[in-house]
């Protein structure tokens, strides 16, 4: 018994150290703050609901995504089909204060994100909704292109494609925003 309690503990830990991320992705996927917090709440308490599915040892950090991902892309159908999501308020697990802690930003965070990444921001925007999921999951949160893959049921060759294509569209954009910048400063 105490094994399995060891294994939740770690499994929470692992949770817990992964909100940051989740949040990010989380934003990517719904494009509001509050959405955002809503997705990675339900994440958290169904991935603590199925933590006895999960094989330690493996990828915590990319299971945990798939989740999102799935819950996400569920809501989305249920709305599109005009459902109505069921309350999971009663499942979220209660009176664990680690799970009602901030995962927003820091200060410098959100200096850097509102002064020196606008003009990145801006361009990812722009991005179709594929070349920016592969952009956010590869060169923002860091996985590799096979659980990049893995998260979007794509083959790694499409990852790899979007991704080159993507790079490319971000690079023109900040170029061409760039040089315009130039030439209204020098007017």
């Amino acid at each position: 018994m105490k094994t399995k309690s060891k294994n939740r503990l770690a499994f929470e830990d692992e949770v817990m150290s992964n909100l940051d991320s989740m949040y990010r992705y989380a934003l990517h996927l719904v494009r509001n703050p509050e959405d955002a917090g809503d997705l990675v709440q339900e994440t958290c308490a169904r991935s603590l609901k199925a933590a006895d599915k999960f094989k330690r040892g493996t990828n915590a950090r990319a299971w945990l995504f798939a989740i999102m991902r799935n819950i996400f892309f569920n809501q989305y159908r249920a709305k599109s089909r005009g459902e109505i999501p069921s309350d999971w308020t009663d499942e979220v697990v209660s009176g664990d204060q680690r799970f009602t802690g901030s995962v927003w930003p820091q200060p410098f965070e959100m200096f850097l994100r509102s002064v020196m990444r606008e003009d990145i921001d801006k361009a990812m925007d722009e991005l179709s909704a594929d070349f920016r999921s592969v952009v956010l999951l590869c060169d923002v949160e860091g996985f590799s292109y096979a659980e990049a893959a893995e998260l979007l049921e794509i083959p790694v060759g499409t990852v790899r494609s979007r991704l080159h294509r993507a790079r490319t569209s971000l690079q023109k954009m900040l170029s061409q925003w760039f040089n315009e910048g130039l030439e209204a400063d020098e007017s």
